[in-house]
């Protein structure tokens, strides 16, 4: 089969003499009102006006869905070609969409308004940066790319300044520079001012490598530290911003509920997904949404949503899940780049008595009896050691066995209340929990209230 100058399809048969296929074939289905658009078009010009895509149109087509000789043999590939390319849609509708911003072909001017009145302008306003700062970087764009690399320039130490104060602040609960959210004049002035720069121009020179400074801070001597002080060190560095021994301050709301399941094993560690409603007092969203709002009432979710990391937990802005207010989470109305940090008995209060601790005891009081040992000492060790690293000392041990014999005792004493706290403490993944050998309660209940107790410690939810 071949086409000659025409773009007329041309067999030779057996006997040696050819004849015209597609001339019969345009005469055949010509009218045919079935046929894609663009045949329809190219059939429509006369044969010798068509370009060369208008031929080639008519001979795709007619060598896949016409002559019999190609037809059969392509029908597979066609197939495939359908069945991939519904598979590519399918993906492409499942990535996530975000809206972006895209810089207009001509900026959009700006001008001084008068008595900031929206339209009183006056004079127009270029884009540039203020004269106080060093230059945009030779070559750079006029736009936001520019500015983006003007940021991150070796001669713009700023942003990279910023950034390693925050991560100090991180590691050690306040920054070189105390006020991590202000530089400016009015704020605090650095502790270290060398090791500043030096940490800022580290990053630089790693190519903002972000790994590589957490590495580098957290392998120093100066974060090894005990964080236990002399009465010395106490006298002249009581804050400790002169790190004269280890940081030593209490985990923030999202780490000490995700500290919480992942010691019991209730936490999910799944990457990624929509955000998640766990555990939140009813009725907290009516008071401050609109009725037509998707967010007017709360529903809360169930199965492995409830036991996600917190990052992940939906959060209203005017009414922000009680549990982590309670320790100290800004309210994201605003952002905020320091938090403060209370001690207060409502603390306290919240791990001993919020369903999600009380859930977590649970199960961690189940990896106790399960995983711990078999003598109520082994256990003990096994779950002191599970939330704080360490061994108990004597009197922590001693404590803690009389604490166990008594919560035993207890519950021995009333099975019906066991049974009543094991059941406020089950959650949907445990399997079969309704069939539990309820003799079994007094027990686990008593070992329910030790978990609890130990993930209560200031040693647990305080990081030193």
């Amino acid at each position: 089969v071949y086409w000659d100058h025409s773009g007329i399809v041309t067999r030779t048969p057996q006997d040696g003499q050819p004849f015209e296929s597609q001339r019969l074939w345009e005469l055949a289905v010509g009218a045919a009102p079935d046929l894609p658009q663009p045949v329809k078009d190219a059939l429509a010009v006369a044969v010798a006006d068509r370009n060369d895509e208008q031929r080639n149109t008519l001979r795709i087509y007619f060598l896949e869905n016409v002559y019999p000789g190609t037809r059969e043999a392509i029908a597979p590939i066609l197939a495939d070609r359908t069945r991939l390319e519904g598979e590519l849609n399918a993906l492409n509708e499942a990535i996530p969409k975000t809206m972006v911003s895209e810089e207009l072909a001509a900026p959009k001017p700006a001008y001084v308004l008068y008595r900031g009145e929206y339209d009183q302008p006056r004079d127009e306003v270029p884009r540039h940066l203020p004269a106080v700062f060093p230059p945009l970087p030779e070559g750079a764009p006029n736009d936001r790319l520019g500015l983006a690399q003007w940021l991150v320039h070796p001669t713009h130490p700023l942003t990279s300044r910023v950034t390693v104060n925050r991560w100090w602040q991180r590691y050690f609960g306040t920054g070189l520079v105390k006020t991590s959210e202000d530089f400016g004049s009015q704020g605090d002035a650095p502790t270290h001012p060398q090791l500043l720069d030096w940490l800022a121009t580290e990053l630089i020179q790693s190519g903002w490598d972000v790994k590589a400074m957490q590495k580098l801070i957290v392998m120093s001597a100066t974060y090894r530290q005990s964080s236990a002080s002399t009465p010395q060190q106490q006298a002249i560095d009581a804050a400790n911003r002169y790190v004269s021994h280890g940081p030593r301050f209490r985990l923030e709301a999202e780490m000490i509920r995700d500290q919480a399941l992942f010691v019991s094993g209730l936490l999910v560690e799944r990457l990624g997904g929509p955000s998640v409603k766990p555990y939140q007092p009813g009725g907290l969203w009516e008071a401050v949404g609109y009725t037509d709002s998707n967010t007017a009432n709360f529903t809360q979710d169930d199965g492995e949503a409830l036991y996600r990391r917190s990052m992940y937990t939906f959060w209203k802005r005017t009414s922000a899940p009680p549990s982590m207010v309670t320790f100290d989470a800004p309210s994201r109305e605003s952002c905020t780049v320091r938090r403060s940090t209370t001690n207060t008995p409502l603390q306290a209060l919240a791990l001993m008595n919020d369903k999600q601790f009380v859930e977590a005891s649970r199960h961690f009081a189940q990896r106790i009896l399960a995983a711990g040992g078999t003598t109520d000492d082994e256990r003990l060790v096994h779950a002191f050691m599970s939330v704080t690293a360490r061994r108990p000392d004597d009197r922590e041990l001693t404590i803690l066995q009389d604490l166990l014999a008594e919560h035993r005792a207890d519950f021995q004493s009333r099975p019906a209340e066991a049974s009543s706290f094991i059941d406020s403490a089950t959650t949907l993944l445990q399997p079969n929990h309704l069939e539990r050998d309820r003799a079994q309660d007094p027990e686990l209940a008593a070992w329910t209230m030790l978990a609890n107790l130990l993930m209560n410690l200031d040693e647990t939810i305080t990081k030193g």
